[in-house]
Parts: C-alpha cells; structure tokens; sequence
C-alpha cells in the first residue's frame, strides 16, 4: 500500500480549473423526494400517510433546529366542500434519537387531533365565522421513554385556504389574510423546552416528474418533464427546538468543540399509528376505535420504501422502527436495485434516462499496491471488500478494531456507501473525507466534510443501523441569500472542498457552504432525488478518491467523461412550483382553491 500515492494533480493548474467548472454545474438547481403513497397498504389510508421528513439548522437562529414531518398526499386546493385535515384516531408523531447508546427514542413529540362542525345547518364549510371540520390538537412530550406530558393544548389548525370570500369577508371569517391566519396559530409550548408548534395546510414541497419515474424512472430530461405534485397541498407538523433541548447533555451550540463535533448528532424520524380496532355502527351511529395503537406509516431518510425496498416488504417496514430494522434492510442499501439500472452488464440499458449514471467497476486499476483489475461496485460485487483485515485500514472507519465488521461485507459492495449513509450516518474518519490532502491514497486523511454518525444499540437483528434522517446540529446553516447556496446539500460541500482556494488549501476543518445540506439532514430545497441517484451511481465514492473506471494511473485529472456525465446529469424537474417562506415555519403557504388553474 505504500506505493498507493499518486498525487492529485488536477488539484492544481488546468486541473483545478476544470474540476472547478465541472462540478460547478451542479449548483442551484432544486429537486426533493418524497413518501407519497410508497406502499400497497397506505395507500389506502391517505390521512396517516406520511410523505416527507425535514431537519434542518434554522437559517435565521444558529441555536436552533427545525423539524417538519408532512402528512396527506396529493391534496387538490379546491377539493371542497370537505377539505383534507389531520385525522382523527391517528397519533402523528415526530421521533429524535440524541444516544445512539441508549434504547429507544430520546424525545418524542405526539400529535392528536380533533374535529368538530360548529355549523352543521350549511353544506359550506366556512360561513359566518363559523368553520366545519375545525381542527384543534394537543402535542404531547416524552423524554427518555417516560410518561407523555402536554406542552400545546387546544392547539388552532389554520382553516383551509378555501378562497377570499371564505377567509377576508364577513360572509366568512373576516381575516386580513390568509398568510396572517396562518401565522398566528404557531404556537408556544409549555414545560420549559423552548418549543415553537404549527400544524396546519402548506404548499407540497415535493417536486419530481412522478409520470416518468414510474413509468420504469422513463425521466424526460429535456422532453416536456412535468412536475406530478405541482399545486398539491400536503398537512405539515413543524417544530422549531432550541439546540440545548435536542443535544443529549443539554448543551448548547456554542459549546461544541468543533463544527463536526459528534455530540450533537440526532436522528430524526416520523410516524402515525391507528387503533387496532375499529367498528362501524348503523347509518347516524357513531364509529368506535379500540385496542392498542399500530404503527402504520413511518418517514426517516427520503426514498428508503420507494427505491431501496422492493414491494413486498414495503408494508411490513412501514410498522416497524429503526430500533427494529430488518436486517434485510441492509442488504438492499448494500446492493441497491437502482444499481442494476447504472451497470452495463445487469440491466443498464433497460432505463436509458439513466445512462449517465454508471457505477464504478475498476475504480483505481492499474495503481500499484491495489487490486490489479481496481475495486468493483456493481451489485453482489466485492467493493472495498478485497481491503478488509489489511494494515492500510488501521486508523480508517474500515478497520475491523472500528467498523470495519459493518461496512466491509463480502458480495455486499454498498454497504461501504450507500449503506452507512442510509443506516448509520457517515464518521469524520478516513476514508470518508474529502481527496483533497490525500496525495491520491483515499485511506489517507482528507478534508472534513461530514459527521453525522450515529449507530444504535444492536437490535434483536443485531445489526447497528435504523433508517433515520441525521443532522449534525453543530454544523453552521449556509444563508439562502449566499451566493454558495446550492440545493446539492453535501455533494455541493464537497465541490467547494474539492476545488474552491478558499477550502482546498488545507486538512483542516472549515465551514465549507452546504454542509449543512443533505444527507447531512435535510433542507426543504435540497435536490434529494438527484442527489440519491447521484450517490448510487458512485458520486459519494469518488468525492473521497475512488474515481470512475476511465480514470487510470496516467490521468491528468479525475474529471474525465464519466465523471462529468454523473455531475452534469439532470432530472428533468429542477425547481419547485412556488418558494419557501423566509421564516418559521418555513414551508409555503397552501395554494388557494379558487385560484387553481390546471
């Protein structure tokens, strides 16, 4: 391994530049992914579905964080005169994870529900004040599995933006707006933990082409992409939580060690769970729910029961928890059915949308002291594999004194990447750190970029990981308004790192724009479809110096065409239908039904 040391030369000179110019083009460019109907079972239950988890560093107040979790997909603005709202009967809840050493959720936030007509006499469902399915809630809080307290009681659900006559008249409810409506029903919590509450209609942030991705991901790059969820609504929980409320030792962040320190990793998932039972009476009787609560949706990371679970599973990992992950659920992560569709020899020209997209399979061959034939990442292939046990791995993440034993599984190339991304959050050890320092040896000690690592207690499948979204909260928001601003999240780190002066000039750590970004949490304008498809087609492996297959020994750069086609690749659907609000809560107002135009 001594003589794995061929210097970066494209970090310097006309490599630089191209590199630069190269990974640039990845910038501004927005995109999300969402839940929205992603198994057989919920499908058919939209009020408990839960469609997109968000975790984010407030951009206006470093000592907090904000956590949205949306629920009812495909809500059409003008589908009166019953509009969609929170479901009775359904406990909504919003999980954080602080210790990963420790059993179970660290705080839970649960969310109830109840609806009344305070007019039954009117078909109409705002009339002279008055709403029909007026929505109120109580939040409730536990902390380390203990009893449920409430913090908000008699919370106010914002009506429906049903039109002007119904929100700005006296025929209706005579408000100045439906934008101060709104902001008025945020609310303050009890019980000393410093939280801000809204529940209430927003505009869906999730924006793909969904004809074309299930329509075998047949995406029109180019070719009329349309957005599937433009002018849908979706029902929002969102949480704005100060830091030292979150962190496990009640910290603040201003003192964390450092802008990676691992102590203010959380993990934070969603959930709804109904009554097991449920009786229908005669026609004017009321219905009655009995017996325990069962899970039956859950969120964490974006795509997991989309993309990464094949549908036979889909409904039984919607009832579990990431303290219960099927160890089956590994193994997808580890060998991704996406990544038959990125390898010319399984089925890469059965989706022809993704034929920039193309996995590495001789990564580094031809470089003395490797692999001659490099290191193979398509499906059942040996990855990094080949390196476990060697001494070159002592002092990485892939030493088997570390965790090397998880992330280095024979047949299993992914669980290198994709895996622990997924499943455990990602360490600032080697090699997961930038190619920048590194003289060309990807074990040796790079750029920080990431830490958002956080395994759980082995469960009964005794494997570490569970399916969560994982912010490092120490890590500095990036300002919208930045000109480095981009919604490729870490993969827009990690080209400023790579190749701006003012972050590649050094090992040491700096806050580099958009580490902030997924998958270190996640922002509402991060691009994560984009970025997973990106990831699964290698982009995380070659940002820490495992370079595509035309990559050789005598390169000048890294930056070669394989490379450019994966950062230059394109989704079809790059923006959402409308913007985000500036402040808390931060998702956008509900599109008003009666100004829908289709």
């Amino acid at each position: 391994m001594k003589s794995f040391t061929k210097p970066l030369q494209w970090m310097v000179g006309v490599g630089a530049v191209t590199a630069l110019s190269v990974w640039s083009t990845v910038r501004h460019t927005p995109l999300e992914a969402s839940s929205h109907r992603e198994a057989p079972l919920i499908a058919d239950d939209p009020l408990a579905d839960n469609t997109d988890v968000y975790a984010f560093v407030d951009p206006n107040d470093k000592d907090r964080v904000v956590l949205i979790a949306d629920y009812i997909p495909f809500q059409l603005p003008q589908g009166g005169p019953n509009y969609s709202t929170f479901g009775e009967n359904v406990r909504y809840e919003v999980h954080v994870k602080n210790n990963g050493a420790t059993a179970g959720d660290n705080i839970t936030y649960r969310f109830t529900f109840t609806r009344m007509n305070e007019d039954p006499s009117t078909f109409f469902n705002v009339r002279l004040g008055k709403q029909n399915l007026k929505t109120t809630y109580t939040c409730e809080k536990s902390v380390n599995g203990g009893a449920f307290t409430a913090i908000v009681t008699n919370g106010v659900v914002p009506a429906y933006n049903i039109g002007p006559r119904s929100i700005g008249t006296a025929v209706g409810l005579n408000q100045p707006s439906y934008t101060d409506l709104r902001q008025r029903a945020v609310a303050t919590a009890t019980g000393g933990g410093g939280e801000q509450v809204f529940c209430g209609a927003s505009d869906d942030p999730f924006f793909v082409d969904l004809g074309a991705v299930f329509d075998l991901a047949g995406l029109r790059i180019n070719q009329g992409a349309r957005d599937g969820l433009a002018q849908y609504n979706v029902h929002s929980i969102a949480l704005s939580i100060p830091i030292a409320t979150l962190q496990k030792d009640k910290k603040p962040v201003s003192a964390a060690a450092n802008i990676l320190d691992g102590d203010y990793v959380i993990g934070v998932w969603a959930s709804a769970s109904r009554p097991s039972m449920r009786t229908l009476s005669a026609v004017g009787g009321p219905t009655a729910t009995a017996g325990d609560y069962v899970q039956v949706s859950r969120l964490g990371m974006p795509l997991t029961n989309e993309a990464i679970n094949p549908i036979g599973d889909k409904d039984a990992w919607n009832r579990t928890t990431p303290y219960a992950e099927a160890a089956i659920t590994d193994d997808y992560l580890s060998n991704p059915e996406l990544g038959l569709y990125m390898d010319d020899r399984q089925f890469g020209g059965a989706v022809p949308a993704l034929a920039a997209l193309r996995i590495q399979t001789k990564s580094l061959a031809g470089t003395p002291g490797l692999p001659a034939n490099g290191f193979d990442f398509g499906n059942t292939k040996s990855g990094l594999y080949p390196l476990k046990g060697n001494p070159a791995l002592n002092g990485t993440a892939l030493a088997d004194a570390a965790f090397g034993n998880y992330l280095l599984v024979a047949g299993k190339p992914r669980s290198v990447d994709i895996k622990p991304i997924f499943h455990t959050g990602v360490p600032n050890l080697p090699p997961y750190q930038l190619a920048t320092g590194k003289g060309g040896n990807p074990l040796a000690p790079g750029k920080p970029f990431v830490n958002n690592f956080m395994p759980l207690t082995a469960n009964a499948n005794g494997n570490v990981g569970g399916d969560m979204l994982r912010l490092n909260m120490a890590v500095p928001a990036t300002p919208r308004n930045s000109p480095d601003f981009s919604n490729q999240g870490l993969l827009a780190a990690a080209v400023l790192g790579l190749t701006d002066a003012r972050y590649n000039g050094s090992t040491t750590i700096q806050a580099i724009p958009n580490m902030d970004g997924f998958p270190n949490g996640r922002r509402l304008e991060d691009e994560v479809v984009k970025i997973e498809l990106q990831a699964v087609s290698g982009a995380a492996l070659a940002a820490i110096g495992l370079w595509y297959d035309d990559y050789t020994p005598t390169s000048a750069s890294p930056v070669t065409a394989q490379l450019k086609g994966v950062l230059n690749f394109a989704t079809g659907v790059e923006k959402n239908d409308t913007t985000f609000r500036a402040a808390f809560p931060y998702v956008q107002t509900p599109w008003q039904g009666y100004r829908i135009r289709r």
